[in-house]
């Protein structure tokens, strides 16, 4: 990519990281920059590596949705902006790999949702996170679709209606991020949990990670239909043969993907 402020894309090994690179903006998710973020993420997901790493650069991580693409722009111009914003957050949940962010400074509203929208993620000591809609003018609607399946209700309540910024301890807590480290130690941490999280039949992750999805926010009864008929079905994909066979034999598998 080379457009200015167009986000470094890297592949080391099967991990490609994605790194937003608009430090003088805030990262905020421009129409342009929602547009870039999304072809990255398409690319790679249609690649054969094992895993995605959103990262950024700068002291934000992102600061959200731009307010230059908003302010004075008709409801047809928004509502696009905020449809563009949403494929990028479902796109990262679609793809077959292992996404994970890379938290190492504030994320604000839509690039809270960045965050929340991840399978994974990893912040520093120093993150912070906020809906900061709720103290404001306009409301941290979409922002609050992801974030709040992350934190349960009351948490994100809190979040929406105060706007208030939560530290990477209280993030934890709440479980928006899986692991809170020091920040000389976060690139590490990233290596570890995403090595931890590719390893095994890469295919069958693939589809794990799309029931998940599919079966969270349905009712008990529908969730189980669902999962019963998958997985039944992925008993028979080559990664679990391989994976089944080798536990009874008593040797390390070997896998076929």
């Amino acid at each position: 990519m080379t457009a200015e402020g167009a986000p470094r894309v890297e592949r080391d090994g099967d991990v490609v990281t994605i790194t937003m690179c608009r430090p003088a903006r805030r990262n905020a998710l421009s129409r342009e920059h929602l547009g870039q973020l999304l072809a990255a993420v398409t690319e790679a997901g249609g690649s054969d590596a094992a895993g995605i790493v959103l990262a950024a650069e700068g002291p934000v991580f992102s600061a959200g949705h731009d307010f230059a693409d908003v302010a004075g722009r008709p409801v047809t111009e928004v509502r696009s902006l905020l449809q563009l914003c949403t494929e990028l957050m479902q796109t990262v949940q679609d793809v077959p790999q292992v996404v994970l962010a890379r938290v190492h400074a504030l994320a604000t509203a839509a690039g809270c949702q960045l965050v929340a929208s991840c399978d994974l993620a990893v912040a520093a000591e120093s993150a912070g996170f906020a809906a900061p809609g709720g103290k404001g003018g306009w409301f941290c609607h979409t922002p609050m679709v992801a974030i709040a399946r992350n934190v349960g209700r009351k948490r994100a309540m809190e979040l929406a209606l105060t706007g208030d910024v939560i530290d990477a301890a209280t993030a934890l807590n709440w479980g928006l991020v899986n692991r809170v480290v020091p920040d000389a130690e976060l690139d590490a941490a990233v290596a570890d949990l995403m090595a931890r999280a590719t390893r095994g039949s890469r295919a069958s992750k693939a589809w794990g990670k799309q029931t998940m999805y599919a079966q969270l926010d349905r009712p008990e009864q529908d969730a189980y239909t669902t999962a019963v008929e998958v997985m039944a079905a992925a008993s028979q994909l080559p990664g679990a043969v391989e994976g089944m066979t080798a536990f009874l034999q008593k040797r390390p598998p070997v896998w076929p993907d």
